[in-house]
């Protein structure tokens, strides 16, 4: 079975509203969406000419779903469909609501919250709603132009119609769906909007490449030849000879503004065509048709993950380790694809995983310096306290043993073992990250039981939802820290790799970063048991002490098993 991260799932939504002109309720359904906690509010598009506004905010799926009903409820409040008047096609007051997975999510999940979805607006709102794309519940309705066929002023005759009729929908043109029209509820990938940079101002060329590469293609003609007749099928359809990208639309232009042409793409399948596939096959058409790509524009946002398998990808090409910091695989990945050539690319400012973070990051104990952090630490506040220092040790151990890998995978005469020992990094960069996390969740355990103690307790009731509080929040902060041993404990597997087979000149760093492996686990364990001795259900006290000193037993083993490595390897 795959292992999700539940924690980092991310989904984005992109809603229609029929309004544009009215600013008034455009901001109160966008007060609506933002009034549901964990959403961030990326985009707002009015369109005065076609009457509609296009939001696109993102956040956890639970988050997303309950801000999109929130979205449609007030929508339908406040747009009544009888007097809409825009030049884009449109079927309801929140026309069409998809659903589109940005990180740690599938498509088909996504699916599954966008029929949910459906139902729920239907059941609660009296609003008919359709399913299309990956939602759809019919292979026909996967196009979002069967769902809304005949548009609002149709819907009244398709609603009692058994296959005209919504998914979910009364069977008859009520008063609300006369007024609110339907809702197309569904699931599709992400669209990715990228340019790519031509060293030419031929307009003509730039769609040579664009037809070279699309998966569309271009029209076949008699003979091969350039002038020659387009051939046509028995149907009289032009016949096309498929590009090589699959999942994307493209066209070349020319813009004024910079004076060059470019290749415009839309990738439609991130799957099939990941962003750095599409720059090197980009390439290689232009190159072969005397070109080159002097840079990538990315239009909107993207997800992280693109540019961070981009890098990886230019990393391996590079035969360079994979398994750096995050940092430094946004800075290869903007250099490789020349994100930059025609304005600074920022990534907090283009990527939405760093969009959704905010100045939220800027507050957190792992972003201070670390004489910071020292000083913050020596503070009288008791946060951070021994759990986040434990995760820190834990992070700089998953750190060293990284390192060592970095160093063997650049060690000459090693070449032929990079894979290895990239795969080596990329795990131990992994266990890092996760350590850090936990640096800070660690101090929000803390604080949510300090936020127990403010809470009332004049009358009976107060009382017992104060101690119910308080053991939620004593069971949240001894699961905090026995997170950390076992991510801690995976540091072992990592060092111990690295002191047998990694570069013998960082052995002593394996070492030590079995040391910092070990503190962290013993350091956690006894956060464990003080926050496990204020939990009244000691069945489960139990459980989570025993886990812990099972992995400090065991971690124990292993660093006298490193150390043993080290010190016959510095001792010969």
């Amino acid at each position: 079975m795959e292992n999700v991260n539940i924690k980092n799932q991310l989904v984005e939504c992109v809603p229609n509203f029929s309004e544009g002109r009215d600013n008034a309720v455009i901001k109160q359904i966008t007060d609506a969406i933002e009034s549901v906690e964990g959403i961030k509010l990326l985009d707002v598009d009015a369109g005065i000419a076609t009457n509609r506004t296009v939001v696109t905010f993102v956040g956890a799926p639970a988050a997303v779903e309950e801000a999109a009903f929130c979205a449609v409820k007030k929508a339908g409040e406040l747009i009544d469909m009888r007097r809409h008047k825009g030049a884009h096609p449109r079927i309801g007051a929140t026309d069409v609501l998809p659903i589109i997975p940005i990180s740690e999510i599938t498509l088909e999940e996504c699916a599954q919250i966008a029929r949910r979805l459906a139902k729920r607006i239907y059941e609660e709102l009296g609003v008919p709603t359709y399913n299309y794309e990956a939602a759809a519940n019919r292979p026909e309705r996967k196009n979002l132009a069967v769902c809304r066929r005949g548009e609002y002023e149709g819907l009244e005759k398709r609603i009692s119609d058994p296959d005209e009729a919504p998914d979910f929908g009364p069977g008859k043109f009520t008063e609300q769906a006369a007024r609110s029209g339907a809702t197309v509820v569904g699931a599709r990938d992400f669209l990715l909007a990228v340019n790519y940079n031509l060293n030419t101002t031929s307009s003509k060329l730039a769609n040579e490449v664009a037809f070279d590469v699309r998966e569309k293609g271009r029209a076949m003609r008699e003979g091969g030849k350039p002038n020659g007749k387009i051939i046509k099928d028995e149907n009289g359809n032009t016949v096309f000879k498929p590009g090589t990208l699959k999942g994307t639309k493209a066209i070349g232009w020319f813009i004024d503004e910079y004076a060059i042409a470019q290749v415009s793409m839309n990738i439609t399948d991130r799957k099939a065509t990941p962003l750095y596939i599409a720059f090197e096959e980009v390439s290689r058409a232009a190159a072969a048709r005397g070109l080159r790509v002097s840079g990538t524009e990315i239009i909107g946002l993207l997800p992280k993950d693109e540019l961070i398998n981009a890098a990886k990808y230019f990393l391996r090409k590079q035969k360079r380790s994979a398994g750096v910091c995050e940092t430094e695989l946004m800075k290869i990945a903007v250099k490789s694809m020349g994100l930059s050539d025609l304005a600074p690319f920022k990534p907090e400012e283009k990527v939405i995983e760093y969009l959704l973070e905010g100045g939220k990051k800027n507050k957190k104990l792992i972003a201070m310096t670390c004489k910071n952090f020292a000083e913050e630490t020596a503070s009288e506040s008791p946060a951070p306290g021994g759990g986040s220092i434990s995760a820190y040790a834990g992070a700089l151990g998953a750190a060293l043993a990284a390192m060592v890998a970095n160093l063997s995978a650049a060690k000459a005469g090693w070449e032929d073992r990079l894979e290895e020992f990239s795969a080596v990094a990329e795990r131990g960069q992994r266990i890092m990250t996760e350590l850090l996390d936990l640096v800070d969740e660690d101090t929000a355990a803390f604080n949510k039981i300090m936020a127990v103690f403010s809470m009332p307790k004049n009358t009976e009731e107060e009382k017992s939802a104060r101690a119910k509080a308080l053991q939620s929040a004593t069971l949240y902060a001894t699961q905090v820290p026995l997170k950390t041993m076992r991510a801690a404990f995976e540091v072992f597997s990592v060092a111990r790799d690295m002191a047998s087979n990694g570069n013998p000149n960082s052995v002593s760093d394996a070492g030590v970063s079995a040391l910092m492996a070990r503190s962290a686990v013993l350091g956690a364990e006894l956060n464990v048991k003080i926050n496990a001795a204020g939990l009244q259900d000691r069945a489960v006290a139990k459980e989570l002490t025993e886990e812990a000193s099972d992995i400090s037993a065991k971690a124990g083993k292993l660093e006298k098993e490193i150390l043993k490595i080290v010190n016959e390897k510095i001792g010969k």
